[in-house]
C-alpha cells in the first residue's frame, strides 16, 4: 500500500500537473454530501481504458477516439439534502485559477428561478483547446469536470455519461467559426 502511494505522489511530483489541470480541494463538501462523486482518471488510465474499447461498435470507436489524446479527466460531484450546505466561497478557489491568463469563459447559463449555474471554460495554446473545465451548481447540486489534453468540443458530447461524466446538454456547444 505504501509502495502504491509513493508511485501514485511520486509521479505526480515528478511530472506536476498538466496545463489546465486544476486544484481541487473540496474534501469539506464530501463530509457534507449526502451523496459524492470523485474521479481522477489520469493518463496512463486513460490509455489503458481505451484499450478496452471496440473499434468495431461506433459508440465505443468515437469515445475511443476522443479519450486518445487526453491527459487526464477529473471529476468532483456532490448531492446536499438541504439547500445551502455549500456555498460559492467553497468553489472560489476553482473559480480564481480559471480566471488565469489563457482561461476563457466559453458558457455562462443562469437560472435564476431555479437556481441554477452552469459555466464552461476553455483553455487555448493557440487555436487549440488544452483544456476544459465545467462548474455546474445548484441549491442542492455541485459538480466539477477539468479535462485535459486536445478536446474537440463537437465530440465532447460523447463523453457525457461516460467516465463518471454526468449528462449537461453540451451537444449544443459548438465553436465558433473564424
Amino acid at each position: 500500500m505504501i509502495l502504491l502511494l509513493f508511485l501514485v505522489f511520486g509521479t505526480r511530483l515528478a511530472y506536476g500537473q498538466a496545463p489546465g489541470q486544476l486544484k481541487i480541494n473540496l474534501d469539506k463538501l464530501a463530509t457534507r454530501a449526502s451523496e459524492s462523486v470523485e474521479i481522477s482518471i489520469d493518463e496512463r488510465l486513460l490509455k489503458l481504458a481505451s484499450k478496452l474499447l471496440s473499434s468495431s461498435t461506433p459508440d465505443e470507436a468515437r469515445i475511443k477516439e476522443l479519450v486518445a489524446g487526453l491527459k487526464g479527466v477529473y471529476v468532483r460531484s456532490y448531492e446536499f439534502d438541504k439547500p445551502g450546505a455549500y456555498s460559492q466561497t467553497d468553489v472560489d478557489e476553482i473559480r480564481t485559477q480559471l480566471n488565469a491568463p489563457g482561461w476563457s469563459k466559453i458558457v455562462g447559463v443562469r437560472s435564476h428561478k431555479e437556481g441554477e449555474n452552469v459555466e464552461v471554460f476553455t483553455l487555448l495554446n493557440g487555436n487549440n483547446i488544452v483544456a476544459l473545465a465545467i462548474i455546474a451548481a445548484d441549491p442542492k447540486e455541485l459538480t466539477l469536470i477539468n479535462i485535459i489534453g486536445p478536446i474537440d468540443l463537437e465530440k465532447l458530447s460523447h463523453l457525457e455519461g461516460q467516465l463518471g461524466i454526468p449528462r449537461l446538454g453540451l451537444e449544443g456547444i459548438k465553436p465558433r467559426k473564424e
